[in-house]
């Protein structure tokens, strides 16, 4: 038998292989792969209306959609996607074809946020050309470090982060990580990861308690997330007021939005009770209550609204939620104005959190940060292995050995990706390092196995089995004193080194299970006359 179809023969070999190609339809690579990815749909845009939806939370990045053409020109990249946009006109009817249907939606007249660019409600990424999910370090983003109040338990803190995950998925966000953290002392923080570029108001939105209420005259009527059983966000009944829409007062644009909600019962009751002695105001043609209904978020007054007459004593379930935004031209009027309503409408939703936190910390990250940081870790991985392979060609002068190893190395570095990607693991830098630790572990263990069956004879060792089983011993040593060392870092240093630990625990384990058996069979047939 040769020595291929012995090495191919192998069942240790033969599992690995079943592994490694596991791993790489787990990763799916396809770098041919062009388009503007959708990373999330803005509540209530044209976008929205046309039927284009967010997509799931923590989907794999293959199976998102994508947009392949606007109006039938390529869109290759994100690039493409704002070129085509920006050439876009005011209220003409744009078609989008993806990868998965066709929508037809009319451009908007409000731009996004610092540009000239028609905001169509799409936030876009290049589409992505693997199934790896790349961590805020390497795709930029948002992320806020929060500190709960000192008495929060738990059960607190963790109906906050449930609330908040709610929050941000009302808001149209897909690409969201919300999660507890904690430091060397103890101290525990809410961590929140937005990938991609977000508005202030997102920033806003994640640090506000968001307590609602509404009162007549000192008597809370209801209070968000408890008291509303729906609130509109679809078009025909939400957007800017038309009975009053925007004016300009001086070298101001202030305009107001309106939407409907329902109350439960309950709440109905209550306005029922606090308006049914309440007078009319006189000389007013509307018919207008002498109180108003006042609107509190986080305890501060954001609107007052007329009571009709109509409305006195009557427990009416279907009532409007007003309020208004402004700016210097028109279109930043209507884009404030309904950015206070699209975050209003999500606090109403989703209520207020249970405890209040503090802001410690915010960072903003380029998503050219990111990329520079792959091209250097590829350029050094690359470096790495070359010196690897000429150090070890020049130890053993055996060329197959050296190509053997460092394939092996490659191996193990594909199927500890892949695993991370099946189990939804986010590649950060902490995990870069973690995956060089693993792999570097990996390629001294097979250097070990080495030199054992070259040179096991000096140590009056002859048997094959015997050689690998002395280097196995000092292998799962080593093994377990990584091990033992990385499983403290799950806990430390406010959550920070737990990528790191995760990946280097599975790169290693990987090693020992399924590779470095491999190894082993694969060396002591090349070595064997």
């Amino acid at each position: 038998m040769s020595k291929i179809k012995q090495i191919f023969t192998n069942f240790r070999v033969v599992i690995a292989l079943f592994f490694l190609v596991a791993t790489v339809i787990a990763i799916y690579p396809n770098p041919f792969r062009e388009g503007a990815a959708i990373r999330s749909v803005v509540p209530n845009s044209s976008a929205a209306i046309a039927g284009i939806s967010s997509p799931v939370a923590n989907a794999a990045p293959m199976s998102r959609e994508f947009i392949a053409y606007i109006n039938n020109i390529r869109i290759k990249n994100s690039d493409d996607y704002y070129n085509v946009v920006n050439s876009l006109k005011p209220n003409i009817t744009v078609q989008i074809r993806t990868n998965k249907a066709v929508y037809k939606l009319i451009a908007p007249e409000t731009t996004m946020p610092n540009s000239n660019v028609l905001d169509l409600g799409i936030r876009i990424y290049d589409a992505p050309t693997s199934n790896i999910r790349k961590g805020l370090d390497l795709q930029g983003g948002t992320r806020t470090i929060l500190k709960p109040e000192a008495n929060a338990t738990e059960d607190d803190i963790s109906m906050t982060i449930d609330s908040m995950k709610q929050r941000l998925n009302v808001y149209g966000l897909s690409d969201v990580v919300v999660k507890q953290i904690s430091d060397l002392s103890g101290q525990k923080y809410v961590l929140i990861e937005i990938a991609g570029a977000y508005e202030d108001e997102v920033r806003q939105l994640i640090a506000k308690q968001g307590k609602f209420e509404a009162k007549i005259a000192n008597d809370t009527i209801f209070i968000g997330g408890k008291d509303i059983t729906y609130v509109c966000r679809t078009a025909d009944c939400s957007g800017i007021d038309p009975n009053t829409g925007c004016n300009k007062v001086e070298d101001r644009w202030y305009c107001r939005f309106r939407f409907s909600v329902s109350l439960s019962p309950d709440a109905a009751q209550r306005q029922a009770n606090a308006t049914q002695d309440l007078a009319v105001v006189p000389g007013t043609d509307q018919g207008y209550l002498n109180e108003t209904l006042d609107l509190f978020l986080d305890n501060q007054k954001v609107d007052s609204l007329n009571i009709a007459e109509e409305l006195k004593g009557k427990a009416v379930t279907d009532v409007a939620v007003s309020g208004s935004g402004a700016g210097s031209t028109k279109d930043e009027a209507i884009y404030d104005s309904l950015k206070n309503m699209k975050r209003l409408q999500t606090i109403l939703i989703t209520g207020s959190l249970p405890i209040t936190l503090e802001v410690v910390k915010t960072d903003s990250i380029s998503p050219m940060l990111g990329e520079e940081v792959l091209r250097n870790t590829f350029l050094v991985l690359f470096v790495a292995i070359l010196t690897v392979s000429i150090i070890l060609f020049g130890a053993y002068r055996k060329p197959r050995i050296a190509g053997i190893i460092m394939l092996t190395g490659i191996s193990e570095l594909v199927m500890t990706v892949g695993f991370l990607t099946l189990i939804g693991w986010n590649i950060d830098l902490a995990a870069i390092a973690g995956l060089i630790t693993a792999v570097g572990a990996g390629i001294d263990d097979q250097i070990v196995m080495t030199d054992e069956a070259l040179h096991g004879e000096r140590r009056k060792v002859f048997n094959w089995k015997e050689k690998i089983r002395n280097a196995f011993y000092i292998i799962t040593g080593g093994f377990f004193t990584n091990l033992v060392a990385m499983f403290p870092l799950l806990f430390a240093g406010a959550g920070i080194l737990k990528g790191f630990a995760i990946t280097t625990i599975v790169g290693i384990t990987i090693g020992i299970l399924i590779t470095r058996p491999a190894y082993a069979e694969v060396i002591q047939v090349i070595l064997k006359d």
